[in-house]
């Protein structure tokens, strides 16, 4: 039996992924009363494949805190253990997990279905019928629900269409002859699992794939040399091209850019790209030819696949098509709710403070690229948008000071040991 959550609360949390652990800790730690929704890292514990890395640097992937004393270092000084780069997904989940348990002890782990505008607060319905009321809604839900499916692939069956999301293991492919749709990150890894599972893998993509940083083989001297230039000149977070990525570590500068100018650097940041690390495990994935998909339909067991340049069949299609941000596919708004947000292309428009145009209603990570730009989908974006609320919230309450370092654990505290950090 969970214990019975507050009546009411300033703050409910929806999602305890990095972004909702960083919100919640630092809210927590401004003293405001504040109600955590959701199971730990569950995303990421359910819908990234086994033997996935981490393509964020170990200092760009910190939960943050407010007193910077749970980060990711901080966790392996705990266990005493090296971190390897690029980080298994395995060790964040790990990590978030471990987070949770100091910053957010009293998590409940109960699903929100649906959140509702009462008067001037917020009705929270949850899976097992209880309802909670809050002042504050912070949606922090992160990529969930929201994959992109082309449209050549409605319809098909789900043991011959897939996501990369649908699957926490890809061992099951083994023998199988499966094209991977795509050519980022999530489509080049994939290929690679596949291929380490001895599956017949051939990676589809519409043009070429750029790889990033120097980690391939094949990569010559010289662009070897300009790559390590742009390690050293990179921002800490890394996202998006030098000198961009350090336009993107100002998530407020950002904000405040035309929405035009916005939309093309989250568009230069955020475009499909592969690390260079990857390459080496692509000695038995096929590449085929740059070319569009037409349609696609069910042959018996098998997929067949309609291009522009003729026919082709397979056992199961992988789509690692990204995702795209649109609220209404969470569910968890009613029509009248949704209607009072205000959006572009399903994402909030957000204002000070991250917040929706209801006010008192805010969403954190991923559902706030469009209106705070490429740092947002990732994990180092997490120290800003925490900040930012907590900051926001404390402005428009008198609240107790925040929490000093004094007030906290002992076992906290960093241990003072040498940090150490391992590449494969």
């Amino acid at each position: 039996m969970h214990a019975n959550p507050k009546a009411d609360c300033e703050v409910a949390v929806v999602g305890a992924g990095p972004y909702g652990l960083a919100v919640a800790a630092h809210l927590k730690g401004a003293r405001i009363d504040t109600h955590v929704f959701g199971e730990a890292m569950s995303f990421w514990r359910r819908h990234m494949p086994k033997g996935m890395r981490l393509r964020s640097s170990l200092t760009a992937s910190d939960v943050a805190d407010p007193g910077g004393l749970l980060s990711l270092q901080c966790y392996a000084n705990s266990r005493g253990m090296k971190l390897i780069y690029p980080m298994p997904f395995e060790d964040f989940v790990a990590y978030g997990e471990w987070f949770q348990s100091h910053a957010v002890a009293d998590l409940d782990k109960r699903k929100v279905d649906r959140i509702e505008r009462v008067g001037e607060r917020f009705s929270l319905w949850l899976d097992d019928g209880d309802r909670v009321t809050a002042e504050h809604v912070v949606v922090a839900t992160g990529l969930a629900k929201q994959e992109f499916r082309p449209a050549q692939f409605a319809g098909l069956p789900v043991d011959l269409v897939s996501h990369t999301c649908d699957h926490d293991d890809l061992g099951t492919f083994r023998g199988k002859r499966v094209a991977v749709i795509g050519r980022g990150q999530s489509a080049c890894e994939s290929a690679a699992l596949l291929n380490d599972a001895e599956a017949d893998v051939e990676l589809i993509t519409r043009g070429n794939i750029h790889w990033l940083g120097a980690g391939s083989p094949d990569t010559d001297q010289r662009k070897a040399s300009i790559w390590r230039s742009r390690e050293i000149l990179a921002a800490k977070s890394g996202v998006g091209p030098f000198p961009l990525d350090w336009v993107a570590e100002f998530p407020d500068l950002v904000w405040q850019m035309p929405a035009g100018v916005r939309a093309w650097l989250n568009a230069r940041c955020l475009r499909a790209a592969a690390t260079g690390w990857l390459k080496p495990r692509f000695g038995g994935v096929t590449i085929g030819p740059a070319r569009n998909i037409v349609g696609a339909r069910a042959a018996g067991s098998h997929i067949s696949l309609q291009f522009d340049d003729g026919l082709d069949e397979f056992d199961h299609v992988l789509l690692a098509t990204g995702y795209h941000i649109d609220i209404a596919k969470l569910g968890i708004f009613p029509p009248e709710l949704l209607q009072q947000i205000q959006r572009a292309n399903g994402s909030p428009l957000l204002s000070n403070g991250l917040e929706t145009s209801v006010r008192g209603l805010h969403f954190v990570g991923a559902s706030a690229v469009a209106s705070y730009g490429p740092l947002m989908r990732f994990v180092a974006g997490s120290g800003y948008a925490a900040r930012h609320l907590s900051g926001a919230l404390r402005s428009r309450r008198a609240i107790q000071p925040p929490a000093t370092v004094a007030m906290l654990p002992q076992k906290l505290l960093p241990q003072r040991q040498k940090d150490v950090v391992e590449s494969p």
